[in-house]
């Protein structure tokens, strides 16, 4: 089946030229135009096959393209003078970019490239005839990136011709029992590595519900679901009319607030909607910090049933098309100002970073003269505002667009971004409360 694995790392024949930009867009040109129709439901299959076999031939030609474009920036930066601990710094958010992406996607597509390219060939093989997919082919990658090269090459080898018939699970599996079998002692260094990475994480869910999740040790993790369960059998024994899904959530909050109820929890949440939506019965979605949109309706529920609620006026521009802020001398965004950039960027300004905002950045540095002021803040993720201080990175406002942000990155490439739309707003239409453009805050919501 894989007859040509065994010399995937060295081709016999040279590679053709490298396709134009021009045929990748004529390429990308004919595909977009056509929707099967003509073809019979052989011939749709027939397609439908081939297109997944270009779409895992494309994920292959990506990593050789950027393992070339790391091999480039290294000797171009050697050459430099660049020690060699600095060599490459912000190239993972620049493929992040340049691939539609975050930062931190952009660095799990280099560090796969160069696993594939120079301790996978065998796998970048069956990538690049179209066999497995470019997740399949992630995950051999990660279940022996703590592999030492000769036993990831090894693994490599003794994978090949078999991945093209194998599931996702089954990939894995494999890779991580040839891994075991090669180096017992990797399962203790994934555990300590894995250990190492324990986190909580909150995500958006449907209908205005949240994922709260924990990343645990498996001691830990199942400890606290046996904590929860046991509760809520407890509870049902005694009458509860709960579910026990429910019990165990509401359990969950209250002993993690500390709370004796999981109702009326004095935690502070930050709520911005439009004075229309809060007085008025308006149906202009607010916005949760750390959720997203919610239903105006839900807005209100919040606010008249929070034990206690703060009202901060922030005043949009005539137009209502953004937040403005009054300008100050001082260096650096705190207070009122901080959140003024927060509430109006919402998330990480970096095009396709859905990071929360952890600094509010200067777009013309003030070393440079930039002001601390709204038009001259932006809301960046902590990995991000790091890559903007890197050799060759600028930022720069756009005169006359509302609150736009370039984004130059080393090699002349720029992407823009611009902050989302303040509540309330409408493209082409006036704000109905046009002579009081408020939007209202409350610090310390109880949830």
């Amino acid at each position: 089946m894989d007859s040509g694995a065994g010399d995937a790392a060295t081709p016999s024949s040279p590679l053709p030229a490298a396709p134009t930009l021009e045929d990748l867009h004529h390429a990308l040109a004919v595909l977009a135009a056509h929707d099967g129709a003509g073809l019979s439901e052989a011939q749709i299959i027939d397609h439908l096959g081939v297109m997944e076999q270009l779409k895992s031939g494309l994920a292959a030609a990506q990593a050789r393209f950027t393992a070339t474009l790391v091999d480039q920036r290294s000797t171009r930066e050697a050459a430099a003078g660049v020690p060699a601990e600095r060599r490459c710094r912000g190239l993972a958010a620049e493929i992040g970019l340049a691939r539609r992406e975050s930062p931190v996607k952009g660095a799990q597509h280099l560090g796969l490239a160069r696993a594939l390219v120079t301790e996978l060939p065998h796998t970048l093989a069956a990538l690049a005839r179209g066999e497995i997919s470019e997740w399949r082919a992630t995950l051999v990658a990660r279940e022996t990136a703590v592999l030492s090269k000769v036993d990831r090459l090894t693994v490599d080898r003794e994978l090949a011709g078999k991945l093209a018939t194998a599931g996702d699970r089954q990939v894995a599996d494999q890779a991580r029992a040839i891994g075991y079998r090669l180096d017992p002692g990797s399962a203790v260094r994934r555990v300590r590595g894995a250990n190492a990475d324990r986190r909580v994480g909150l995500r958006p869910a449907p209908d205005t519900m949240t994922y709260l999740t924990g990343f645990l040790p498996v001691a830990q993790g199942v400890a606290c679901h046996a904590a929860l369960t046991r509760q809520a059998d407890t509870l049902r024994a005694a009458g509860d009319p709960r579910t026990r899904g429910q019990i165990m959530a509401d359990t969950l909050v209250e002993r993690v607030t500390g709370q004796a109820t999981a109702t009326g929890t004095p935690v502070g949440v930050n709520l911005v909607m439009t004075d229309q939506a809060l007085f008025a019965g308006d149906q202009e979605p607010a916005h949760l910090e750390g959720y997203g949109h919610i239903p105006a309706p839900l807005g209100r529920q919040l606010v008249s049933e929070a034990d206690k609620a703060w009202i901060r006026r922030l005043y949009t521009d005539p137009a209502g098309d953004e937040l403005v802020a009054i300008d100050t001398r001082k260096r650096f965004f705190a207070g009122p100002r901080r959140q003024l950039v927060v509430f109006r960027d919402q998330i990480c300004r970096t095009p396709w970073c859905d990071a929360p905002i952890r600094h509010a950045d200067h777009i013309t540095r003030a070393a440079d003269g930039g002001a601390t002021t709204g038009e001259n803040g932006q809301g960046l993720c902590e990995a991000c505002n790091q890559t903007k201080e890197n050799p060759g990175w600028r930022a720069r406002p756009v005169p006359g667009r509302r609150h736009t942000v370039q984004t130059i990155t080393p090699t002349g490439h720029t992407y823009t971004s611009q902050a989302p739309d303040p509540p309330g707003h409408r493209r082409g239409r006036p704000r109905a409360s046009r002579a009081y453009p408020v939007d209202i805050y409350w610090p310390a919501l109880s949830a």
